[in-house]
């Protein structure tokens, strides 16, 4: 059968996933009566609640004769070593763009990955039925992004289509019929490339590891796309690292190819089809699987270096053990090292005492996605706030710096250019007007400055901007930065939060639980409205006496407390705190739970 093999790379919620539903329901993936779930291919509980897709997933098409693989990218880039594997796998892109917001960051970092390599890219204008779509706008800002990107003459050559992912139709022309997605699939087959492996059949096999999973009656399972040869099931092959040294040679239990949704055991993979194999115990992602008689591993496309790390670390606070089962450091050690395993993206070292964790990642959102799994199988962590690394070049210290590009209302757009510009140490790259009465802000600014920031800018645009942030390179430091301006409010007793404590603290700032809730001596439980850090407490009920009042007690009517995720909790913790995770519970605490031991360390870091 003919082959093809095509990723689709987008923004976050520019449509991707949707249009994979629409794909697979025209091909006949699925029966005529069968029950799908929308945006079907992201199948992880976080994909579905978050609405974002975390990890790469092909998945198979048929089309007039020609098997189509399709891998469904993240379109986040806090999951660009998603990315940066998969890419290695397909022959073709098709880049989807809003046809209204146009080509945003995310797009801009994969799709840079992606002609880097030479893929030829098919664009495809989504939601036009949009009211305020300007897809032409759209397909000239796509234009001028892949000249910026060093494009060659062929891939700026790119053929476009108009189309609506969730009506399920894509045209040449905007006006067209509207039917299906007959036209994409027939621009798909014409202008992506047939795997060139397909004319290596006859050489010894060879595969590159791109992606990780477990089978729990099979065991390990690394999929790629066969390079080279052909191999079939009981054939003895071998695993070489990526300096060639040998890792070790086994027996194939299993070969899976992906067909429709599932995968489906095969007799033999033929070079150019994407598979999983089974029956190795220690090889890994970014090995080659060959024969016995290779000696040569395949190129790995080099993964972007991590640029912030956060401390995981035991949870030792009064309340440990109370929600989770898995509290010690021993088995948190495992389950890190088995993440980073799968996850190239991820690096991980052990502090001084053994009792910590340092884990290097991409942003926020990833370590936040990691965290959360974690908390969801039984674990109980401490987590310190992110810092960012730094490195050294020609004996010059130098900083990760951000593009940061903003869609706010007309009237906050000075306030926002303030603060990325100010305290943040940002540098305004470009600004012009969005239409509808909105303006698009693109910055260059210290990923420093961004962390604890989003929830600012929420604050700052009533809740209606949209920030999005994409690695943009490094730049020479640039000095100190300020962290969070407000103090805490600590409670200084152990027990239980009572409502007319919490009422009197009200005029002290904003607080982070309500009455009836488990507090201890140290932990976090509002944002005071000073500076300082003021510790108070949340447990002084109101005196009673036997003495009837003249008018009857009012009601104590609480405020409702602020309710933050783990991404925000750990942006706004500062240097000397943490967030406690459990299964059941995220809290924030400082560092030193004694407040004698605290004030020495704040005597000492003052000094």
């Amino acid at each position: 059968m003919d082959l093809r093999n095509i990723a689709i790379i987008a923004h976050v919620d520019h449509g991707k996933t949707t249009l994979v539903d629409e794909l697979l329901k025209q091909s006949g993936a699925f029966r005529e009566n069968q029950a799908v779930a929308e945006r079907v291919m992201d199948s992880d509980d976080l994909e579905r609640e978050r609405g974002i897709t975390i990890f790469a997933k092909p998945t198979s098409v048929e089309y007039k004769g020609t098997r189509i693989n399709i891998v469904d990218t993240p379109g986040h880039a806090d999951f660009g070593g998603e990315v940066e594997r998969i890419l290695s796998m397909v022959d073709g892109v098709v880049l989807l763009v809003d046809a209204a917001e146009g080509p945003m960051p995310q797009t801009k970092f994969v799709t840079s990955k992606a002609l880097a390599l030479g893929l030829r890219p098919i664009v495809v204008l989504n939601k036009v039925d949009k009211p305020d779509a300007e897809p032409d706008r759209a397909l000239d800002e796509c234009f001028d992004l892949f000249a910026s990107l060093g494009a060659d003459d062929d891939q700026l050559d790119f053929p476009h289509m108009y189309a609506s992912g969730r009506n399920g139709w894509a045209d040449a022309e905007l006006d067209g019929p509207r039917k299906d997605l007959h036209a994409l699939f027939n621009l798909i087959v014409n202008h992506v490339p047939a795997p060139r492996q397909l004319a290596h059949q006859d050489e010894d096999f060879s595969m590159l590891a791109t992606t990780l999973g477990a089978d729990p009656f099979v065991g390990r399972l690394l999929t790629g796309r066969v390079e080279t040869g052909r191999l079939k099931v009981g054939a003895t092959v071998q695993a070489l690292s990526r300096v060639g040294q040998k890792i070790e040679q086994f027996r194939v239990t299993r070969i899976q190819a992906f067909r429709g949704l599932g995968q489906q055991d095969i007799d033999e993979a033929l070079a150019g089809d994407i598979v999983s194999l089974a029956g190795m115990s220690k090889a890994t992602v970014a090995d080659t699987i060959c024969a016995l008689a290779v000696d040569e591993p395949l190129d790995a496309q080099p993964i972007d270096p991590p640029t912030i790390t956060v401390t995981f670390g035991i949870n030792d606070s009064p309340l440990a053990g109370r929600d989770g089962k898995k509290v010690q450091s021993r088995v948190i050690r495992n389950r890190l090292m088995k993440e980073a395993e799968s996850n190239v993206a991820i690096k991980i070292a052990d502090t001084p005492g053994g009792e910590a964790f340092e884990v290097s990642g991409r942003g926020e959102l990833q370590m936040g996605v990691l965290i959360e799994n974690m908390r969801r199988e039984g674990f109980e962590l401490s987590i310190s706030r992110p810092q960012v690394i730094m490195r050294e070049e020609n004996g010059q210290t130098v900083e990760p710096i951000e593009e940061v590009t903003v869609d706010v209302d007309d009237e906050y757009s000075g306030v926002v250019i303030e603060k990325l510009t100010g305290s943040r140490k940002g540098e305004l790259t470009e600004m012009k007007p969005a239409g509808a009465g909105k303006t698009r802000i693109i910055a260059h600014v210290p990923s420093r400055g961004l962390i604890g920031y989003h929830g600012e800018f929420l604050t700052d645009t009533r809740g209606t901007g949209v920030l999005n942030r994409v690695f943009h390179g490094w730049a020479p430091h640039k000095g100190d930065i300020p962290g969070r301006r407000a103090g805490v409010l600590i409670s200084m007793e152990n027990g239980t939060s009572v409502a007319y404590a919490l009422w009197n603290l009200e005029d002290r700032g904003r607080m982070f639980i309500g009455a009836q809730e488990n507090v201890y001596q140290g932990m976090i439980i509002g944002e005071h409205s000073r500076e300082n850090d003021l510790e108070v407490n949340p447990l002084k009920g109101k005196k009673l006496t036997n003495v009837r009042a003249s008018g009857t007690d009012e009601a104590v009517r609480l405020t409702t407390p602020i309710t933050m995720s783990l991404e925000e909790a750990i942006a706004y913790i500062d240097n000397d705190e943490l967030v406690e995770v459990t299964p059941n519970n995220i809290r924030l605490r400082k560092r030193f739970l004694d407040p004698h031991e605290r004030k020495r360390h704040a005597r000492s870091t003052d000094q």
